[in-house]
């Protein structure tokens, strides 16, 4: 995708998804076939619904419909959230993944690797709580955003969620 159709699809987009809300978080061109796929990825502190991405996906749809962006070939339009092992970029990721357990890839020398839970967030970095291996009781760590290559949160099948730790 060219840096203008970025562009225009970013002004044209971001007041539809801020009318709901939310925070546009990605979008991607790609072909599939003879046809396009643009795909725009949305998020909230409060994550997004169904119905919401539906509602959106329709303004968007008649938005593109009156202009040019996507060009005179036919295009398939997917609106969605970033989904359950999203990466984490934006300071406002880990807020929102707070308490949740992710994999980080350290910047330093490119191979280190840490999975801990997300404790905290400030505007220099996170306090994480790294578990603890064999028995042992986890430890507490903390990490600049500059240390951190590339983020990811990880998935849990037995965690418990705010309102089982509440009761």
């Amino acid at each position: 995708m060219s840096t203008t159709q970025s562009e225009r699809l970013r002004g044209l987009l971001e007041p539809l998804v801020s009318a709901q809300q939310l925070d546009l978080e990605e979008i991607e061109v790609s072909r599939a076939g003879r046809r396009g796929v643009l795909r725009i990825i949305v998020d909230s502190d409060e994550g997004v619904e169904l119905d919401t991405c539906a509602e959106l996906s329709r303004a968007i749809s008649q938005k593109l419909d009156e202009t040019d962006v996507m060009g005179e070939g036919e295009y398939v339009l997917e609106v969605s959230s970033p989904g359950a092992e999203r990466p984490l970029s934006e300071p406002r990721h880990y807020v929102r993944a707070t308490g949740r357990l992710a994999r980080f890839h350290l910047a330093a020398d490119g191979s280190g690797e840490l999975v801990a839970r997300i404790l905290a967030v400030d505007e220099d970095g996170l306090d994480l709580e790294v578990p603890g291996v064999k028995g042992r009781k986890p430890t507490a760590r903390r990490l600049a955003f500059d240390e951190i290559a590339k983020a990811r949160v990880e998935i849990e099948f037995n965690r418990k969620d705010k309102k089982e730790e509440e009761a």
